[in-house]
Parts: structure tokens; C-alpha cells; sequence
């Protein structure tokens, strides 16, 4: 009779991924790197262990968006002071805060508890095309699409 592999935190092995976000569709790309993050593109996945990879996405200030969204598409957030609603399109977000349009992208793709929460601290991404990551010796991830 044969077991369902489950692994075990401590045994699995992580690699470094490096994305280039130049030219990438947002969401196109940001559910490859959820994935990736997960571990769901490997053979030992597993539900309740954290078995992804690092991710390192360089270049978020040029990404992409399809349609009206750059002009249409709004980010809401809130102070948690009454009337404290704040809201910035798209645009904004990509120019003033390039990083934080991938990070929110990606954070709700992954799950909502404390693995989803532990998974996203593996996530690293920066607007240029420089990253401090070179230690790790990353090995460049391929986007479909």
C-alpha cells in the first residue's frame, strides 16, 4: 500500500526566482508568482506546508495593465478615522508606488490565514532593475502569456 507524500517544513528545499515585470500583464503575472510563492508549481506541494520559493520582482514600475484600468481601475484604502477613505487609480499607484500595486495583487491571490501570511514574507519586489539579492544566486523565472 502507498502513502500521499506530505512534506515537512523544515525539509524542503527553496529556491531563489528572479521576474522581470517589464512589459508583464498585472494579473497574468501576479498569479504565476502566487503560485510560485505556494510551491504549486513543484511535485511536493502541499496544502498546510509553506513549500514555495523566494520571488524577486525587479522592474514593477513598468508593468502593465490592459484596457482603461491605468485611468479607470481605483485602489481604495482606509485611515480608520471617520471619513477616511482614500483612493488612488491605477496611474498613481504605478507611478507613485509601483511596489505596493504588485504586493496588493498578489496578497489576494494567496490565502487568508497565517500560512498566506508567512508565504508573502518570501515575496520581494522593487521598482528598478536592482535588487540585493545577488547572494542567493537566483535563477530567472519564466512568465507564460
Amino acid at each position: 500500500m502507498r502513502t500521499t507524500f506530505m512534506a515537512k517544513g523544515h525539509e524542503v528545499e527553496r529556491k531563489w526566482l528572479v521576474v522581470d515585470a517589464e512589459g508583464q500583464i498585472l494579473g497574468r503575472l501576479a498569479s504565476e508568482v502566487a503560485a510560485a510563492l505556494r510551491g504549486k508549481n513543484k511535485p511536493t506541494f502541499t496544502p498546510n506546508v509553506d513549500t514555495g520559493d523566494h520571488v524577486i520582482i525587479i522592474n514593477a514600475e513598468k508593468i502593465e495593465l490592459t484596457g482603461k484600468k491605468l485611468k479607470d481601475k481605483i485602489y481604495y484604502r482606509h485611515t480608520l478615522h471617520p471619513g477616511g477613505l482614500k483612493k488612488r487609480t491605477a496611474l498613481e499607484m504605478r507611478t507613485n508606488y509601483p511596489t505596493r500595486m504588485l504586493e496588493l495583487a498578489i496578497k489576494g491571490m494567496l490565502p487568508k490565514n497565517s500560512l498566506g501570511r508567512q508565504t508573502f514574507t518570501k515575496l520581494h519586489v522593487y521598482a528598478g532593475a536592482e535588487h540585493p539579492h545577488a547572494a542567493q544566486l537566483p535563477e530567472v523565472m519564466e512568465i507564460r502569456g
